[in-house]
């Protein structure tokens, strides 16, 4: 294996008091019922785009196009600036930095948008941690469709044997099958099924114990 890519919120960074709060500003402005928490982190997962339209019908009943373009269009606004509250889940800076002195390449696979991308990993000091970043808007299609993970491999220079691809969710998991990629799931993420559930060659709650995963083609 060369390189491990990854997924960003609920895997690498608990982004969702920040999401919720990006949330709750959108709704308030327009005079919108709010949403609590755990409505917020559920609909989280699948980009800005399908989240808007979740937060919407939560809070409407319905999606009316007009309106969740304008509210879409408001929730980046906020969505680029909500890095406050975000946190990096323990042990994952040293992993980063393990795997970079041990070599291998880093690649970020992401349905968050490009902009927000890059605002939170300058906040987070990791603007250039990661060779390839694929974001949810890069291509024309976002996860679990396996387009975004495939252009990560392919701009690292490497074929899907060669990596293995870590994530939290039901879309992680799903985007690694289609693709057929060796896949490690984060259990403490934002995922809603059970993880023996879920597709994976490994599953893991602790970064420190990583490495040794990736470390045993036979996880």
């Amino acid at each position: 294996m060369k390189a491990v890519i990854f997924d960003l919120d609920g895997t690498l960074i608990d982004s969702a008091p920040d999401i919720h709060a990006a949330a709750n500003a959108v709704l308030q402005g327009e005079g919108l019922p709010l949403v609590s928490f755990e409505q917020s982190r559920s609909f989280v997962g699948r980009g800005a785009r399908i989240f808007v339209e979740r937060m919407e019908r939560a809070v409407t009943g319905e999606n009316a196009p007009a309106r969740t373009d304008h509210l879409h269009k408001r929730f980046l606004h906020f969505y680029e600036r909500a890095h406050e509250n975000t946190r990096i889940y323990p042990g994952v800076v040293a992993v980063l930095e393990g795997l970079r002195a041990e070599g291998f390449a880093l690649g970020l696979c992401t349905n968050k948008p490009m902009r927000p991308t890059r605002a939170v990993l300058a906040h987070l000091g990791w603007d250039r941690l990661f060779d390839v970043v694929i974001g949810g808007d890069s291509l024309a299609v976002a996860k679990p469709d396996p387009a975004p993970l495939i252009a990560v491999v392919d701009g690292l220079g490497l074929t899907l044997p060669q990596i293995t691809y870590i994530g939290d969710s039901e879309t992680d998991a799903e985007t690694a099958e289609r693709a057929g990629a060796r896949f490690g799931l984060f259990t403490e993420g934002y995922r809603h099924t059970a993880p023996e559930d879920l597709y994976h060659q490994f599953r893991f709650d602790d970064y420190n114990l990583l490495t040794d995963y990736l470390k045993d083609p036979a996880a």
